[in-house]
């Protein structure tokens, strides 16, 4: 068993892993264990997950990941032993509620000289999502918990991903503007045409980030505009009665929005724009490659004639003449 039934769409993650040219396996460790050490109890079945996909992981990961991890689970109580045994974490004891990491051990005199990065590792920062990749990314998104939508969006800014291009700050001002108007009077079908203009998003996607239950998207969207917080904020009061009447989720929403950076927001957007041309692309890909050619029907040849017209009477003609 691979996927962890508390993260749906883990599986598409870890089918983006293995693809060359976006190593996202760093993310994909920070998620599953921040995922894990959510709760302070597991059973036999999720901790057995836990250690098969973690092991194989941290075996992979770079140096600053590995970490990061190591830190988390240090003073998480419930990390099973074969993860302890693996990052070198000691033992817990009853003087001692939450194991420590082992020393670090001194660096040697004679450092050997680091390898300089390859040309692949200097691109990665810059690296476009394929379109299908899109697609997993944004499903995955959609599909997730409010939970695990922070969890991404947090784990999104450091991702090998490159982030579509910030709006100008004419253009955003202007959006902003609109967006504001529009909510103020509950008008959620201009919002969501002004949405899908100013962030080059086709209306099924513009539609399906405004009037998702969550939030999320919303907030990803508006911090793609970069609009302020308190903006946002009255967005959320005035747009939709069911975001405005629930305190906990204006609360919970506004406070997302404030952690939230550009760079998660933008990665966002970016997978929504990719998952559209996968979807375009899948709509009209013909079945077979030469379609049009058997389409178009062949033209009869059409024979020259052995006598042009009017060639026999001024051919007779000429015959009198001579006579």
């Amino acid at each position: 068993m691979t996927t962890l039934p508390s993260f749906p769409g883990f599986d598409g993650l870890m089918t983006l892993s293995r693809r060359e040219g976006v190593d996202i396996r760093p993310t994909l460790l920070r998620v599953l264990t921040d995922l894990y050490v959510q709760s302070s109890v597991h059973s036999a079945d999720e901790e057995r997950q836990f250690v098969e996909l973690t092991s194989r992981l941290i075996d992979e990961v770079d140096d600053a990941t590995r970490a990061v991890v190591r830190g988390r689970l240090s003073v998480y109580p419930g990390t099973p032993a074969p993860i302890r045994h693996k990052l070198g974490l000691q033992q817990a004891s009853r003087d001692q509620p939450v194991p420590l990491a082992g020393s670090i051990p001194a660096r040697p005199a004679t450092a050997s000289p680091a390898r300089p990065p390859s040309e692949a590792q200097l691109r990665i920062s810059a690296l476009s999502m394929q379109p299908n990749d899109a697609a997993e990314i944004s499903n995955m998104f959609f599909a997730a918990n409010a939970s695990e939508r922070a969890l991404i969006l947090h784990n999104l800014n450091e991702a090998p991903l490159k982030p579509a291009a910030r709006m100008t700050a004419v253009r955003a001002a202007r959006a902003i503007e609109t967006l504001e108007m529009a909510a103020f009077v509950s008008d959620v079908e201009n919002f969501t045409l002004e949405t899908g203009e100013a962030l080059i998003l086709p209306s099924r996607i513009a539609a399906q980030v405004v009037n998702d239950p969550g939030g999320e998207p919303l907030a990803c969207a508006m911090k793609a505009v970069e609009m302020p917080g308190a903006v946002f904020q009255r967005v959320l009061l005035f747009l939709k009665p069911e975001f405005g009447s629930s305190v906990n989720t204006v609360y919970r929403l506004s406070r997302l929005y404030d952690r939230l950076s550009q760079r998660s927001a933008l990665i966002m957007l970016a997978a929504w724009r990719g998952a559209t041309v996968a979807a375009t692309r899948a709509r009209y890909r013909p079945a077979l490659y030469d379609d049009e050619r058997q389409r178009a029907r062949p033209a009869a040849a059409q024979g020259r004639p052995a006598l042009q017209p009017g060639a026999d009477s001024a051919h007779n003609n000429a015959r009198g003449s001579a006579g």
